[in-house]
């Protein structure tokens, strides 16, 4: 037969009876009863909840990165490159020039008893229906010595091209505009040409005075001497005159013959270490056919690169001095 509870419900416990435990076992105490003991670690409980938090936060951040970014990118508008801007054009200069040279031939030469053969070789260079602006209405026109100056590109399809010419025996240039097609690969006159003055003749400015190494100038004078007259003369012994590695090509066989070296002009070193300068030299040479006082003679003047090495000089390249009548 089962035993009633001696406490009433809500009511103050009964005497004998052991008092509950509060939250921290103090009820134990009193009453006698066993304490409830904490559970170990739950008070790292919060780290737990930390480290889950940050776990999830990594996990969306992976979800987002692996959908939003392809979709972000297949959204974008691929942006189109500008080309970059350039000055250079495509038009043929080559062909322009010859085509004028040829025309020009015909065009400065003509007369009253050959006007059908120029108005036939001048329509093969200008566009339909133009030759007969071109006749000569009268006297003779002779052009000698043409040969192309420059070409003066004015855009893809269009040019002038200058030449100089003797005509009728005075010197002159002519312009010839040309127009090329898109490919360039035809090209007609496309206007009247114009007859210029020649270039006329400049004024030589002073040359700045260059310090000049007057030991340097006596130390090669010798080997120069001996270098162009193996240039002109001796080619076998060239090479014994020359830097290591350098590659000088002799005068052909007599062409001239060496008379003397004079004008010799060496400058100063730019720094102390450089061992290599610009001499200027003017060179008399002999012409053949001719015997002794009757031989004609050429002064001409050279700029050579030399090179010391230690105590010895050796040339490393030759070519026509500039301004040399400074």
């Amino acid at each position: 037969m089962a035993r009633k509870s001696t406490a009433r419900r809500g009511g103050a416990p009964t005497e004998g009876t052991a008092a509950p435990a509060d939250a921290w076992g103090s009820g134990a105490a009193e009453g006698g009863g066993r304490s409830r003991r904490p559970r170990a670690g739950s008070g790292g409980r919060w780290w737990i909840w930390i480290g889950r938090a940050v776990l999830w936060a990594f996990i969306l951040v992976v979800i987002f990165n692996g959908v939003w970014m392809p979709f972000r990118s297949g959204m974008a508008q691929p942006t189109e490159e500008e080309p970059a801007e350039t000055d250079e054009v495509s038009f043929p200069q080559t062909s322009a020039a010859a085509f004028s040279l040829r025309f020009a031939e015909a065009y400065l030469n003509a007369d009253q008893q050959q006007a059908q053969e120029r108005a036939e070789t001048l329509a093969e260079f200008l566009p339909e229906g133009r030759a007969t602006s071109f006749n000569l209405t009268g006297g003779e026109l002779v052009g000698e010595n043409i040969e192309v100056l420059a070409v003066d590109v004015k855009d893809d399809n269009n040019a002038v091209v200058r030449l100089s010419a003797d005509v009728n025996g005075n010197p002159m240039s002519l312009d010839v505009p040309v127009y090329a097609d898109a490919a360039g690969t035809a090209l007609v006159v496309s206007g009247q040409p114009a007859l210029l003055a020649a270039p006329g003749k400049a004024e030589l400015p002073e040359s700045p005075g260059v310090q000049g190494d007057s030991d340097a100038r006596d130390e090669l004078e010798p080997i120069l001497a001996g270098f162009f007259e193996a240039y002109a003369q001796t080619p076998e012994h060239l090479s014994r005159y020359l830097e290591p590695g350098a590659e000088v090509n002799a005068l052909p066989a007599d062409t001239v013959a060496f008379v003397d070296l004079h004008d010799v002009t060496v400058p100063a070193a730019a720094s102390s270490g450089d061992d290599a300068r610009q001499a200027q030299a003017t060179v008399v040479w002999r012409l053949p056919g001719g015997d002794g006082e009757n031989s004609a003679e050429l002064n001409q003047s050279y700029l050579l690169t030399v090179v010391k090495d230690g105590t010895s000089w050796y040339v490393r390249d030759i070519q026509g001095a500039p301004n040399s009548f400074g």
